[in-house]
């Protein structure tokens, strides 16, 4: 399952590498540690000897331990000196819990970097810089677009906007029912639709639902196995509303943190303060509609089922759109058959200022980092 630390290492040949394939093995590396490693980033690192042959991989540990190229480097030994290193966000040049990333990739005798996204944090910005002046050769942007839409995505946009990178997942009918009008809802989509939603809340750190579907649905909001066993490392489960859940329900339980607010924004500023970066928002339709008004739903994957109900709820209800002209427009990302069902990922259309949520961000990109960019779904987030 994506984000467990036991999956096993990625492969490759013993042949040399280009950056390009280097990096991709740098962005499987880290998808490894995705879910385990905030408040930070998710990095992968990938050492080539003098030979372009890989010499070590490493990936972000848990906060306070080593970063990626640390481990990289560790991995690699001797056979770093000369190299090239390959990593999915510039290296750090601050102190913060570990020494800087520039300075061991200088003490390891590291001549090159590709990194493909520069680190929009200004306190640990400027490993670039750093290098350069080093006399290293530094390359920003290698596979910027893969990289900004992997693991690293969810923790670039809590650094630049401030608020942590919220998810929307829904499943539903061809019509758009998540239910029958008996309100069972038990099982729309397939079994391989429902194993990609238990990966997804894996590397998540957060799954938010609202009490009215806990109480109709009473879900558990945990991350299993194929085999339905829970995976060690499971998300924060978060109750969003002002009813309490039902006595001896899933959700009734101490390790649930229960905001009792409808509103988007004290969510996501609480969250934040427990060093959430990813949500993932599962319901139900009321809490969707006042997160996409409030364009706070930076991402939508729909998982739709092949069939028709023709009544009963709706996925989304009221969204703030009260004319076709406020309709909310979604750049679909991509569409893949899973199983029987459909998935449809899609971001936020385009707004003016707004800074697109997958896109490469450039240490040479010219003008600063914005400190916050209101780039979500909703009425807030168009001009």
């Amino acid at each position: 399952m994506p984000g467990a630390t036991n999956d096993p290492a990625p492969t490759v040949g013993d042949g040399p590498l280009d950056a390009a394939a280097a990096m991709r093995l740098a962005l499987a590396v880290s998808a490894r540690v995705h879910g385990t490693t905030s408040p930070n980033p998710p990095v992968g690192c990938v050492v080539l000897d003098r030979d372009g042959r890989v010499a070590g991989t490493g990936a972000t540990a848990p906060p306070g331990g080593p970063h990626a190229e640390v481990a990289a480097l560790a991995e690699a030994g001797e056979r770093a000196r000369g190299g090239t290193a390959v990593v999915t966000l510039e290296p750090c040049a601050h102190h913060g819990r570990t020494p800087p990333c520039t300075d061991a990739l200088r003490a390891a005798g590291i001549v090159a970097v590709h990194a493909g996204v520069a680190d929009p944090n200004p306190v640990a910005a400027g490993g670039a810089a750093v290098l350069r002046a080093a006399g290293v050769d530094v390359t920003v942007g290698t596979l910027g677009a893969e990289v900004a839409a992997g693991p690293l995505r969810g923790w670039l946009h809590a650094t630049r906007t401030g608020r942590p990178h919220v998810t929307w997942k829904f499943a539903a009918t061809l019509d758009g029912r998540s239910a029958a009008a008996d309100g069972s809802s038990r099982w729309i989509t397939g079994p391989a639709a429902r194993a990609r939603v238990h990966a997804l809340r894996a590397t998540s750190d957060a799954v938010v639902v609202g009490t009215g579907t806990a109480l109709a649905d009473d879900p558990a909001l945990t991350a299993r196995d194929a085999a339905g066993t829970p995976v060690p490392r499971q998300p924060l489960r978060v109750l969003v509303g002002l009813r309490h859940p039902r006595p001896g329900s899933h959700l009734d339980a101490p390790d649930v943190l229960h905001l009792r607010t409808h509103d988007p924004d004290e969510v996501l500023a609480a969250l934040h303060a427990r060093g959430v970066v990813d949500v993932l928002l599962e319901g139900g339709p009321r809490l969707a509609g006042a997160f996409l008004a409030a364009g706070r739903v930076d991402r939508v994957l729909a998982h739709l089922a092949p069939a028709l109900l023709g009544a009963g709820p709706a996925a989304l209800a009221d969204a703030g759109v009260g004319t076709i002209a406020d309709i909310l427009r979604l750049q679909v990302a991509s569409v893949e058959l899973v199983g029987g069902d459909l998935v449809v990922d899609a971001v936020p259309g385009p707004a003016r200022g707004a800074v697109d949520p997958v896109a490469p961000w450039s240490a040479d990109q010219a003008g600063p980092v914005p400190a916050v960019v209101d780039g979500g779904l909703g009425r807030k987030g168009r001009r």
